[in-house]
């Protein structure tokens, strides 16, 4: 038998699961799904390769308990490598990454699933929450669509998320976060765990809540995900926030929840007078759209931004299209401070006041005139472009600096067209 028979993909070899009790689980529709879930990255464990040696049929079985995420870890195949030094220890490895009181008696954890199921609560200060609909209640004929904002929150067939605020101080938390963390290294690419003697440390933690079906009264909390944040000295008496670490389990992806987080940490930062402005630390592309869109949305439902801005009331801004502007000489200003030219003065008080990093503030800004702008105004267009690229000079300075004068003139050209062609497709997915 050849030796790559014996080699198992990490990636597949590893389940996950979200473990609930079993009365729980009947409040949970059919495409609700929390187990078997597989991981994105497995390198940070069992090497680059992502590839385990010596085994067949390889399922290494993770669970975790839906609120708590006490660990289970179960090792099979069928057949192992014999004699072979070069066999992985592939509990022994995993063991590194995970806290040391993880259950190996499936029995044993069921118990402790059972018996957390409604002893469990967050740990921390809630802050933010919203809800959803029930699988059950939007499935069949004659079923009423009602908006999330309308759901009540101790009807039956609602289902209420929470987000709770916390830091190293938190009793409990210490120990919580030993467990989630894991997440990490499985679904963000290059990420690492924390330093848990950095003070400067707080997180936000995303739950679903659920009334058990016919006992409302009774409630129980299950992860749904979690965010890091770290606090940088803002001179002269502030601190920046700089958000780290995003991760949201596969179950609860592609309903809006990575959303819902980012907005309860973005009105938390909002919230306290001593933040001066939340950043975020390399996102991933996928971020960086979930982070555009809902500043985007920010903006466009901010009444006093849009009618300086525009002239116009808030939450029109998605919808309308071009506006034409009557400023004198035909310059493209008219009576909002958006020009373009943006009213630099002007932008800047908003970006303290709103709380944004200016890079992000500045592209956010041209995103907005884009939207706004009359595609027939030579001289309007001509002064967006100029705004846009006098950006992305200084922004790429040090590797323009060092091109011809043409070539620079070039390259400035197609990275203009570049960002407008995505500007327009981030806007296209709030309109």
């Amino acid at each position: 038998m050849a030796e790559s028979d014996w080699a198992c993909d990490s990636n597949e070899s590893l389940s996950l699961s979200l473990v609930r009790a079993p009365l729980d689980k009947e409040v949970l529709g059919e495409n609700e799904e929390y187990e078997g879930f597989q991981p994105t990255f497995t390198y940070p464990i069992y090497g680059e390769h992502e590839k385990i040696y010596g085994y067949k049929d390889l399922v290494i079985d993770l669970r975790f308990a839906s609120g708590s995420l006490a660990y289970y870890l179960s090792v099979q195949y069928s057949d192992m490598l014999k004699n072979s030094s070069s066999v992985d220890d592939v509990e022994g490895t995993l063991s590194k990454f995970i806290p040391p009181d993880y259950y190996k008696i499936e029995e044993t954890f069921l118990d402790r699933v059972e018996q957390e199921a409604t002893s469990f609560t967050p740990l921390g200060n809630k802050i933010y929450s919203y809800c959803r609909p029930s699988p059950a209640a939007t499935k069949g004929k004659g079923k009423k669509v009602i908006s999330n904002e309308m759901l009540d929150p101790e009807d039956e067939d609602t289902v209420v998320f929470e987000v709770y605020h916390t830091t190293w101080d938190t009793p409990g938390f210490r120990e919580y976060h030993r467990r989630m963390q894991l997440f990490i290294l499985l679904y963000i690419e290059a990420g690492s765990y924390i330093n848990e003697e950095e003070d400067q440390w707080e997180f936000v933690v995303l739950f679903e809540k659920r009334k058990r079906r016919g006992v409302p009264k009774v409630e129980t909390y299950h992860f749904v995900g979690y965010s890091s944040l770290y606090q940088f000295y803002c001179f002269p008496d502030k601190v920046r926030v700089r958000l780290s670490q995003f991760v949201i389990l596969p179950p609860y992806q592609r309903h809006g929840h990575g959303s819902e987080l980012y907005t309860s940490i973005y009105q938390y930062v909002v919230s306290r007078p001593d933040i001066a402005e939340l950043t975020v630390e390399d996102p991933a592309e996928a971020f960086e759209d979930l982070r555009d869109r809902n500043d985007l949305k920010m903006l466009l439902n901010h009444e006093g931004f849009m009618r300086e801005a525009f002239g116009v009331e808030s939450g029109s801004g998605g919808s309308v299209g071009p506006v034409r502007r009557k400023g004198r000489g035909g310059n493209g200003k008219g009576k909002g401070k958006m020009g373009p030219p943006v009213d630099k003065v002007w932008m800047e008080k908003w970006r303290k006041d709103l709380k944004i990093a200016g890079r992000q503030f500045q592209r956010l800004v041209e995103m907005l005139i884009l939207l706004h702008l009359d595609p027939v105004d030579e001289r309007a267009m001509r002064a967006y472009r100029l705004q846009v690229k006098e950006r992305l000079y200084r922004f790429n300075f040090e590797v323009l600096a060092q091109m011809e004068k043409e070539e620079r003139l070039e390259k400035l050209e197609e990275t203009f067209q570049s960002v407008k062609g995505d500007y327009q497709r981030l806007l296209a997915m709030v309109r």
